[in-house]
């Protein structure tokens, strides 16, 4: 059995009745947006997402869950896929997950709006349920997902990163989002509780190893649907180049900058600050962090009973770092 199917297997059930709620809660009365919105739906990824909000639900409530946690699955995967579209006009990316992405065949305005009507879809969703605490937690994932994205922009056009602006960074862009599915989750079935706080810490945690996973495959040689060095063809400053910026000598340093605001379209000269990254422990630096979150994380669901959601979390967080795309 893959991975996948293993982890999702205590909430099977759950997961195909989400498929028909978030279907309709994505539904229209323009014929245009109904079309557009089917493709999506047919072209989904793992739904890493739903999934979290369905386990740690049924893992902080001993297997119980109720119609919010629906609700807290479908707001994610509505305002997820919103940012999906907006990201793919912003970065004029054709592709999304092998197939053509919304821009790509029904040009830019259509997307925006798209993305647009499914970010309202997603409040509304909250709002018309009374749901105002899940809607607190998305509304803060969505406002600290745009200051890291713009934050990264910032410091990309400088190169004057360190690593703790890196982990703010991708606290705010990757891990915010993850940890919002986790708090969703505990906050469906026990709101006001401590798990609310503590889940969407899991779930941060967890986000800062799944991004640095994503920063390594930038140096490896996986068929991961991204090309090696795209990360510095871009002028993203990742974990393992952040490291060796800052114990470089100055003649070194001098180099690996000006390779990179200057030279990051050579596929030579990014070859060459790919293998100095690696030859200077780069790589290795990233993998040992990624580890922290990754047993912090798992430390945290120690004070849970055992049960299959708690095993299949456990799975997922390992999943996370183990993955190869």
């Amino acid at each position: 059995m893959k991975i996948v199917e293993q982890i999702k297997q205590p909430i099977d059930y759950e997961m195909e009745l989400f498929e028909q709620k978030f279907q309709l809660s994505m539904s229209s009365k323009v014929a245009l947006l109904n079309r557009i919105t089917h493709y999506i739906v047919n072209r989904k990824g793992k739904q890493m997402r739903p999934m979290f909000v369905f386990l740690v639900a049924k893992m902080v409530s001993n297997g119980e869950i109720s119609e919010r946690t629906y609700r807290g699955a479908s707001v994610i995967e509505l305002i997820h896929t919103a940012t999906l579209v907006h990201d793919d006009v912003v970065d004029e990316s054709n592709r999304r997950r092998g197939f053509f992405s919304i821009n790509a065949l029904w040009k830019n305005k259509i997307a925006v709006l798209v993305g647009d009507y499914l970010l309202s879809k997603g409040l509304l969703l909250s709002i018309d349920n009374n749901d105002f605490d899940l809607l607190k937690i998305i509304s803060i994932a969505v406002r600290e997902m745009s200051e890291g994205e713009l934050l990264q922009i910032e410091k990309a056009r400088k190169l004057d990163i360190t690593e703790a602006v890196y982990y703010n960074i991708i606290r705010q862009k990757t891990a915010t989002l993850i940890a919002a599915c986790c708090s969703l989750g505990a906050a469906s079935v026990k709101p006001d509780s401590d798990h609310v706080e503590r889940m969407r810490k899991f779930g941060e945690l967890i986000g800062m190893a799944f991004q640095i996973k994503d920063d390594l495959f930038d140096y490896g040689k996986e068929a991961i649907g991204k090309p090696t060095g795209i990360d510095i063809k871009e002028q993203k400053m990742t974990l393992p180049l952040i490291y060796v910026l800052n114990k470089a000598n100055k003649k070194d340093k001098r180099w690996l900058i000006n390779s990179i605001k200057n030279h990051n379209k050579d596929k030579i000269r990014v070859a060459e600050v790919i293998s100095y990254v690696k030859l200077q422990g780069g790589l290795d630096y990233a993998v040992s962090k990624m580890k922290t979150f990754q047993e912090e994380a798992l430390q945290m669901l120690q004070m849970y009973p055992e049960s299959n959601y708690k095993t299949s979390l456990e799975l997922m967080v390992n999943y996370v770092i183990d993955r190869k795309k």
